[in-house]
């Protein structure tokens, strides 16, 4: 059998696949440490564990360059839209929220390539920023879904990190309950990233991916802003990493 490994080094967290002929056999994830290079390296040896021949290796995300031993390297534009196809094979727009970066990417009915965006240039938007907000009012992100249930979300109307927080520790001061202001920025993020959506002219079946795809309320939100149907996956946050391990699979057939 033909096994292929995929790695997508995040800015936040690096993910990484084994794939056997189109099949995911098993799964990487850890928080991206200081040193990038050490969690490709612990991704890479603990995926490949036990297997007779060395897999085939493709590196993607901010962190590919930073070792030599890969077979291939991609951008993770190419693979996000792959990956993003076997988890949902009709899919024609990804939308894709990671912890420092969002990109919208825009396919054909083939599951090539047409278009994308993407924002890097600022934390706005972004799972950082979520995360940053969540702390400042003593929560993580993993209990947004409990906090924010059933509530009206309080306006915000700043997205900029910096100044978000200043204006999230103002409203508590003011007496604004901190599940209204966390419903606020949810709401306000799924607002930004609709009108990020929007300007590719998107169309369905859309698949939101990257590790604030986890948090139900703002896909609810982001389905609420954008007018169409937000489909999601157990494993769309490898939707990088599954890209890179299908690439690996062609590279490899090709010989």
């Amino acid at each position: 059998m033909t096994f292929t490994i995929g790695i997508d080094s995040g800015s936040t967290a690096t993910k990484g696949i084994l794939l056997e002929e189109g099949i995911i056999r098993r799964r990487f994830l850890c928080p991206t440490p200081f040193r990038p290079a050490d969690a490709i390296n612990e991704a890479w040896e603990t995926l490949r564990a036990g297997l007779e021949t060395r897999p085939f290796l493709t590196l993607t995300g901010y962190g590919r360059q930073l070792v030599d031993f890969a077979d291939k390297q991609v951008t993770e534009i190419s693979c996000h839209g792959q990956g993003a196809r076997l988890l949902a094979p009709a899919t024609r727009t990804v939308i894709d929220i990671g912890g420092q970066d969002s990109k919208v990417i825009q396919l054909d009915r083939d599951g090539n390539l047409c278009d994308f965006l993407m924002n890097d240039k600022c934390a706005a938007g972004t799972g950082r920023f979520l995360e940053v907000i969540s702390r400042t009012l003593g929560a993580s992100v993993e209990q947004l879904d409990v906090i924010t249930d059933g509530v009206a979300p309080h306006a915000i109307t700043s997205m900029c990190t910096v100044f978000a927080e200043s204006e999230v520790i103002s409203l508590r001061s003011a007496g604004v309950p901190p599940e209204a202001i966390l419903a606020g920025v949810v709401n306000a993020m799924a607002r930004r990233s609709a009108n990020f959506i929007g300007r590719l002219s998107a169309q369905g079946p859309l698949l939101f991916t990257g590790g604030v795809s986890h948090c139900a309320a703002f896909a609810r939100m982001l389905e609420s802003h954008v007018g169409m149907a937000v489909h999601t996956h157990p494993d769309a946050q490898f939707a990088g990493a599954i890209g890179a391990a299908l690439i690996g699979q062609r590279q490899r057939k090709r010989g």
